[in-house]
This record gives structure tokens, C-alpha cells and sequence, in this order.
């Protein structure tokens, strides 16, 4: 389970602070895999950084003992004036990877960077970092992986071979997905989780939620 505990997170603006959430407590199931909902401005791309710790609450906390991935269509993590070979030794180091040597060779072939995987980081297309970054997060076991978009990267043999990994991920781990295509979501998914006006509600059958997300019931006046 991952616990939300009276959080409250906002932006600072020129008129003031923009509230995404305030005061808000929620528990995450993960036994199921949860898709994010919400429309554009909800708040879903915060909440996913909340989550996986990239960013912090202005109050309140997010108690979880489960593994989570950071977001993995996100390049963050990785040092541009490193190499791809020094940044995926770096990630296996900080994630507590027991064969270093061996999750180095898995990512390397998986990522399919050949000679460029010892250049750095810098040098790399957008979307030879984003088959590094996703690479590196499938090839360690986290309880939960936290997927934006994340099967849209590289050529269409590897977002291929992407599909395949995630999917088999998905079948003993947990997966919090927010994406815009929903033909994506029912993929990977089997619950949902819709964000409206600050608020999080579960629907533990995802059709439902596709539902609620697609037809809102009218404002009460």
C-alpha cells in the first residue's frame, strides 16, 4: 500500500499560491495496476512526482514500503557528461543492484546503444537517452513502476520490444500508468485512480473510472 497523509503541495504564482492538493489522504492500492485520470491541469504529472520523490509536499507525507521506480519516461537520473556505461553503474549502485557487472550487460544490450554506450550521455539523441533511462529501470526488479508515456520511446522495433517488457512486468509487479491514450492504459491497467478539483477517487474496475474520467457527472451548482 502506498498512504498519502494529509498532503498539501502547491505552486508558488504572482497571484499568490496555485493549490494542486491540500490537506489530502489517500491509500494507493498495489496490488492492482492503477491508471492515473484526470483532465488537463488535474494535477496527474505532479501526483506521479510526488510519488516517486522527485518532488516534496509543502506539508503532509507519502508513506509507502514498497520499491517504486522513479518515472521512467522522464530522463531523469542520468548525468549528461557521464557515459552511458558510467550513468547505468550509477543507477545500479544507488538502487542496490547485487551484480553490477551483469546489470550493466543486460542494459546495454537491451538499450541497443553499441559503441555509443561509452560516450557521454550529451552526445546522445532524445531518444537514445530515453532507451537508456527505460533500459536501466526494467532491468531492476521494483515494486511498482511508475510509466508516463514510457512505450513511445525509440524506433518502432525497440517501442516493440518496450511493449513486451512492460507488459511482462505488469504481470508480477505493480504499475501506476498515466498516459493519454487510452487504448494504453487498458493494456496495463485494471483500476484507476481519477484526480478532480484536489481530489483522488479509486475505482477498482478501470472501465468505470474511463467512464467517470470521459462522461463527469455535471457540477453541482
Amino acid at each position: 500500500m502506498i498512504k498519502i497523509e494529509k498532503l498539501t503541495k502547491s505552486y508558488p504564482s504572482r497571484l499568490g499560491p496555485q493549490y494542486i492538493f491540500k490537506n489530502l489522504s489517500f491509500s494507493f492500492p498495489t496490488e492492482k495496476n492503477v491508471a492515473i485520470l484526470g483532465k488537463n491541469g488535474a494535477g496527474k504529472s505532479t501526483l506521479f512526482r510526488l510519488l516517486a520523490k522527485s518532488e516534496y509536499p509543502d506539508r503532509g507525507r507519502i508513506i509507502t514500503n514498497r520499491s517504486m521506480s522513479w518515472p521512467v519516461a522522464l530522463q531523469t537520473g542520468i548525468h549528461p557528461q557521464m557515459t552511458g556505461r558510467e550513468n547505468t553503474r550509477f543507477i545500479g549502485r544507488i538502487n542496490n543492484v547485487r551484480s553490477l557487472g551483469k546489470y550493466e550487460r543486460y542494459v546495454q544490450e537491451f538499450a541497443e546503444l553499441g559503441k555509443k554506450f561509452d560516450l557521454p550521455v550529451k552526445t546522445y539523441s532524445s531518444g537514445m537517452r530515453a532507451k537508456l533511462v527505460f533500459a536501466c529501470c526494467m532491468n531492476i526488479d521494483f515494486d511498482v513502476y511508475l510509466i508516463d508515456e514510457a512505450t513511445s520511446v525509440g524506433d518502432p522495433l525497440f517501442r516493440k520490444k518496450a511493449k513486451a517488457t512492460l507488459k511482462e512486468k505488469s504481470q508480477t509487479s505493480g504499475v501506476i500508468m498515466v498516459s493519454h491514450e487510452l487504448d494504453q492504459i487498458r493494456e496495463y491497467c485494471n483500476s484507476a485512480v481519477l484526480i478532480d478539483d484536489g481530489k483522488l477517487r479509486y475505482y477498482d474496475d478501470l472501465e468505470a473510472g474511463i467512464d467517470a474520467y470521459t462522461n463527469p457527472a455535471p457540477k453541482q451548482r
